[in-house]
């Protein structure tokens, strides 16, 4: 999901992220104490044969699976979505279910639901005020073995539960339930759907569309927390074919691969596809002048059933309108394989400084991607331009139709680089939104290098004293908190730049690049298409990098810790430059990183020292020897700026002349 608030960047150009004495004043109430930091049983919790000690699934690890049938129909007319969905539940844990949960995501759009309740009266992004939507569940079957009949049930905001007459039984038992449903498709569904006036009709964006099952894990049995909107999913993962009928002039585009083209496409959109399939250089599918065209439809009345099927995935979500321009190239995979990137978009918005390149950016995000992490998964990837500012889903993302040049490219690359997280990596977004958002961001930094020759890379980031007061601003919320808790204008920083930010420094700062990507891929292929916790990635982190890094989670991801280092005292060892220098260097605040330091002499040669963080263990000061032999001119506490210190003013140490002042 893009988040939308003041941009980093903009705040940088405004000057807002200037360091000011005040701010350093409230930040340095935290003082250091080297018992906090270094607390050996942050991470030390026993394994067990599900979750390791080392972060890796255990040999008994379950986790149960959803398959869904789904046939849907557009009606036009009366803005609603009619159908039918059959889910074959199958329950892998050890446990007898009594009752299933699923989650009927459609009942947030209304005033009446929780979500409408506790949005302010200023709105957000997250409400639907005025909008009286909600799923209309006409019947709901259950069927175990060969007996099938009405369920029990109940339905809570935006959760049904089924009241089961016979337990499904654990290790591998199945149930099938079906359900005939409809609901009204808001303008603006909480920017996740919605729908899109444009010059030659309706952008249709349908997610969140069918009861889905709630995950039974083994860690709280149901999740069940209510969809309130900054919250996303968590959801199991099975195979998905799914049937959509819509108006006959309609093109229609969806998560996985379509089955039926002979019967939607015409014989040159076949064509133009195969092209498509073997070129690097973006294809016509549709063109402008040919929307509205009959002739750019097979049939020229009635309806047609576009059908999908996504397999190995946690959701599926479409699109549909007949004002589509679409276009397409291939994707070059690692292992020699290709699936296809495509763009459909309003005529409008078309052009080279906007959707034109739309299918090149997703090309180039997703060739990234499965170099760095892991291939891609998926025959497809789309890109729908309309009304959703930013939203992803498998193999098919939402973004807002009026993105341009750079802003279309990142609102591109990030919504596609979760298909990595949480599609590929299955975390629990509902509870922990920075182990998708900050680890999606965090890609997204090393994606703008890399694309184009750094095209859209912005080295406003590096310099991170600029940074810091905005990341431990005193409002802040921890980066561990529910992100329906965090106050909204957290959000951004707290699920997406702070985690992001984290990684960053965790990759250049601690561990080195080449550990740091080894021990994050490892993670990545140890949890695809599983359910990690925030402790199964801190623990496949700190095994396969080889580090103890507790003090890193408690103080970034867990506490608000802020970071200021400083030079304490320069001598000369018996008062004689020639002999050397004794440097003295502090640590003020609760949090501690590794430290460089900078030492330049009179002749201006520069000396480059570096210190682990171990030397903060025994307290908040460290002293050590220089081997200078000429008089210093200065030294400097992180020199490049690399270290989100709060207060930069004293990581510099000069000497002084004789009226008291440091010499320049």
């Amino acid at each position: 999901m893009k988040i939308q608030f003041p941009s980093l960047y903009s705040l940088l150009l405004a000057g807002i992220l200037g360091f000011s004495p005040s701010f350093a004043q409230e930040v340095n109430k935290d003082k250091y104490d080297a018992h906090v930091l270094f607390n050996p049983l942050l991470n030390f919790q026993p394994g067990n044969e599900i979750r390791t000690g080392s972060g890796s699934p255990g040999p008994n690890y379950w986790q149960n699976r959803a398959d869904y049938k789904i046939d849907v129909t557009l009606d036009e007319e009366a803005n609603t979505i009619l159908g039918e969905v059959e889910i074959t539940y199958k329950n892998n844990s050890p446990e007898e279910l009594p009752f299933l949960w699923l989650q009927l995501d459609q009942n947030a759009f209304s005033d009446h639901s929780r979500g409408g309740k506790t949005t302010p009266i200023t709105g957000g992004r997250f409400g639907n005020m005025g909008f009286e939507g909600g799923a209309d569940i006409q019947s709901v079957q259950v069927q175990q073995g060969k007996n099938q009949s009405a369920a029990n049930f109940i339905v809570n905001d935006t959760r049904m539960q089924i009241r089961l007459d016979k337990p499904v039984k654990g290790n591998g038992d199945e149930i099938k339930i079906k359900i005939a449903y409809s609901f009204k498709i808001p303008e603006y569904g909480s920017d996740r759907m919605g729908t899109l006036e444009t010059e030659n009709g309706i952008i249709y964006e349908v997610a969140q569309w069918y009861p889905r099952m709630s995950v039974y894990d083994d860690l709280q049995g149901w999740n069940v927390l209510p969809y309130l909107g900054a919250g996303e999913f968590y959801l199991e993962y099975g195979d998905f074919e799914y049937n959509v009928t819509v108006p006959w002039d309609h093109i229609v585009v969806g998560s996985g691969e379509l089955q039926n083209p002979n019967q939607v496409l015409t014989a040159e959109q076949r064509k133009r596809l195969a092209q498509a399939a073997k070129s690097d250089s973006t294809i016509m599918i549709r063109t402008a002048a040919e929307v509205g065209q009959p002739d750019s439809r097979p049939k020229t009345s009635g309806t047609l059933t576009w059908k999908f099927k996504c397999n190995q995935t946690r959701d599926i979500a479409w699109a549909s309108s007949k004002s589509f321009v679409w276009d397409a190239a291939r994707i070059n995979l690692p292992q020699g394989k290709t699936a296809l990137a495509q763009s459909v978009y309003p005529q409008e918005d078309g052009g080279r400084d906007g959707w034109g390149r739309s299918t090149e950016y997703v090309k180039g995000s997703i060739e990234f991607y499965s170099n760095y992490i892991h291939e891609y998964t998926y025959p497809v990837a789309t890109n729908v331009a309309g009304i959703v500012g930013g939203m992803e889903y498998p193999g098919i993302v939402f973004c807002s139709s009026e993105s341009r040049k750079g802003d279309l490219w990142g609102v591109t690359d990030h919504e596609f680089g979760h298909n990595w997280f949480p599609m590929i990596v299955g975390s629990n977004e509902r509870k922990y939104a920075w182990m998708d958002e900050g680890f999606n961001t965090f890609i997204n930094f090393l994606a703008a290098e890399a694309f184009n020759n750094g095209e859209y890379s912005d080295n406003r980031l590096d310099n991170m004293h600029r940074i810091a007061p905005i990341i431990f601003r005193p409002q802040a919320d921890p980066i561990m908190t529910i992100p329906d808790v965090v106050q909204a204008p957290n959000l951004g920083w707290e699920a997406y730049y702070k985690p992001a930010l984290g990684l960053r420094l965790l990759r250049e700062q601690v561990l080195g690049k080449d550990r740091f990507d080894y021990a994050f891929k490892t993670y990545v292929h140890k949890w695809a298409f599983k359910h990690p916790t925030p402790y199964d990635f801190f623990r496949t982190m700190e095994n396969a990098a080889g580090e103890d890094l507790g003090w890193f989670w408690k103080g970034w991801f867990f506490e608000k810790y802020t970071l200021d280092q400083s030079v304490k005292e320069v001598t000369y060892v018996e008062q004689n430059p020639e002999e050397g220098a004794v440097i003295t260097i502090e640590n003020l605040n609760q949090w501690a990183m590794p430290v460089k330091i900078e030492i330049e002499d009179i002749s201006g040669v520069k000396t480059r020292m570096e210190f682990p963080v171990e030397i903060w263990q025994r307290g908040g000061t460290w002293t050590f020897k220089t081997k200078t032999t000429q008089p210093l001119k200065s030294v400097v506490v992180d020199p490049d700026n690399s270290l989100p210190d709060v207060n930069p003013s004293n990581n510099t140490w000069k000497p002084l002349n004789f009226s008291g002042s440091a010499v320049n």
